[in-house]
């Protein structure tokens, strides 16, 4: 059997995995957004009956896993593995929330980018014959990741205006060999790229150039361009991230036609109060599983590109003054 590649980076699914459901729950800010009604559940508050914000980051990925099993009509029985990460030190709201599902279940960390990874490396499991159907799902919260990665809450930290907020919400889909639904058709894996970005409060300039080098790349490999495709979204840039990505895909000569945009942009209004946009696992995760969902099955869109981009860097590398490394993996979705 070939190696199904196309290229350095991408890989082809000769069987294209399905995406039989999609479930998206969000925080009362994401839920107040542009987006709003593209959602399955929104909160009406940020512990939702939890002590702490990491438990209800946890049950919140749980909901948005249970909620896909329970769109698709299938039994958990017949889910194979379960790959779920989220922004947390040893991703504890999966592991938590793995605990729950008692499903085979794999951890992955990639960041902001992890949705995007999940739905490449389960694509991958069930197009190689491993599994019939994989349970993905997604989280992050701003609260936990302020505690986590900036200042805590509490103290009022002033932001600086490049600075993006965490999204608070859980992004699920059932993938599934066979069924009625959008088919994931390729995945293009990204490359580590660090230009020397110091700065935690401007992640989208440390994520760009990742981004911008997942895309050339896709499109090398795939000999295709922007206009092959309805939609291109990058996970959580930001408008300044988006704004760099796009200067770097215009000076390498890249046209990636007219719907070039970023799921953090999309989240949120000028209204709120997010200075450049969303972030967090979850951004990519609930507007892909939520409103790109909903245009695919719709067919208001039948060829989308989406780069989830993450930041690899952590508490202890920031404060020893490390560069912020930054990643892209993209995911081809056809109705």
């Amino acid at each position: 059997m070939g190696l199904k590649r196309a290229g350095n980076q991408t890989v082809l699914f000769d069987n294209p995995p399905v995406i039989l459901s999609s479930y998206a729950v969000v925080g009362p800010k994401e839920g107040k957004g542009p987006l709003g009604k593209t959602f399955n559940s929104i909160w009406q508050d940020q512990l939702n009956g939890e002590k702490t914000w990491e438990l209800a980051e946890s049950k919140m990925l749980q909901e948005a896993l249970q909620g896909s099993i329970s769109q698709a009509g299938i039994g958990k029985e017949q889910i194979d593995f379960m790959l779920a990460g989220d922004l947390l030190n040893q991703i504890v709201s999966s592991n938590f929330a793995a605990r729950l599902m008692a499903l085979p279940f794999i951890g992955v960390y990639g960041a902001c980018s992890t949705m995007a990874l999940s739905l490449a490396l389960g694509s991958m499991m069930i197009d190689g014959g491993f599994a019939e159907h994989v349970l993905v799902g997604v989280s992050s919260h701003h609260d936990t990741a302020e505690r986590q990665f900036r200042a805590p809450t509490e103290q009022g930290t002033q932001r600086a205006m490049s600075a993006q907020w965490t999204v608070t919400g859980a992004g699920s889909v059932l993938l599934g060999k066979k069924g009625a639904g959008p088919k994931i058709t390729s995945a293009t894996i990204g490359r580590v790229i660090d230009y020397g970005e110091t700065d935690a409060s401007n992640m989208g300039s440390a994520m760009a150039p990742a981004v911008a080098d997942t895309i050339l790349n896709h499109f090398h490999d795939l000999q295709c361009t922007g206009q092959d495709y309805d939609h291109i979204a990058s996970g959580d840039l930001g408008t300044v991230g988006l704004a760099l990505a796009s200067e770097v895909l215009k000076q390498s000569g890249v046209d990636t036609g007219t719907e070039f945009t970023d799921c953090g942009v999309r989240i949120f209004d000028s209204t709120q109060d997010v200075h450049a946009g969303g972030s967090g696992c979850a951004c990519s995760a609930v507007v892909f599983a939520g409103d790109l969902m909903q245009k695919l099955r719709a067919r208001a869109l039948k060829r989308v590109l989406l780069i989830g981009s993450g930041a690899l860097h952590s508490p202890t590398s920031a404060l020893q003054g490390e560069s912020i490394p930054g990643i892209g993996h993209a995911v081809a979705i056809e109705a």
